[in-house]
């Protein structure tokens, strides 16, 4: 029995990767192009994305909302692993980074799935709840800028089923949130510092906190 998790060293995590379902080679050269560009600190990890995909099927995820797109890892990941009759929400502000997302999508073969909104996210999701789409969703990730966080998950929450999954990615600042703020710290510091310990509160939902990557977080809507 083990208390602690091991530290990962990349030839560690190499072996659990080749131990593990393989991931679909679209995906592979989706990472090899942002490290490539050296932009790979900004995408979500391989492990995520398969955990994400694996507790997607689990729940029968046909509705799924993502904020936060980049170059469009774990949204075709998703949509590689969802039905075909399934329908994906894609939120993001910046052009270049999902250009490439819509290549990848027409290469994979899901761009069906797929509808991308160019606008604040929560432009978007205002918008959905306003068309009658609350509590449609089965599935949501955040994976976009922090300060809005908070925002996002309240309405995330909203268009969440009961018993639906909320996943927050980037939840750790590399550690710096478990410290105050201090009068250089970006707003981001204090604000997913609040965020975490309210939500570990937070009686609408189960919480849980997974060290994967800089810190993802689970989220079951009651």
């Amino acid at each position: 029995m083990t208390v602690q998790a091991p530290q990962f060293s990349p030839e560690l995590l190499h072996y659990l990767r080749d131990i593990s379902t393989a991931e679909p080679p679209i995906l592979a050269q989706i990472r090899a192009d942002i490290t490539a560009h050296r932009l790979g600190k900004m995408a979500i990890a391989p492990e995520q994305a398969a955990l994400l995909t694996w507790l997607a099927k689990l729940i029968n995820t046909k509705k799924y909302l993502e904020i936060g797109t980049f170059t469009g890892y774990s949204s075709t990941a998703m949509a590689l692993a969802l039905p075909d009759e399934a329908r994906l929400v894609c939120c993001d502000i910046n052009v270049t980074f999902t250009d490439w997302a819509r290549d990848y999508w027409q290469r994979a073969g899901v761009a069906h799935k797929i509808a991308l909104h160019l606008q604040p996210a929560i432009i978007t999701m205002d918008e959905l709840l306003a068309n009658g789409e609350a509590e449609t969703f089965d599935f949501a990730l955040i994976d976009a800028d922090k300060p809005p966080t908070p925002h996002y998950f309240e309405r995330c929450l909203k268009l969440v089923r009961r018993g639906g999954l909320i996943a927050l990615d980037n939840m750790l600042l590399g550690g710096r949130v478990m410290g105050e703020p201090q009068d250089n710290s970006p707003p981001s510091h204090a604000i997913l510092r609040e965020f975490n310990a309210r939500l570990a509160a937070d009686e609408r939902v189960e919480t849980l906190v997974l060290p994967l990557g800089d810190g993802l977080t689970l989220v079951r809507k009651k």
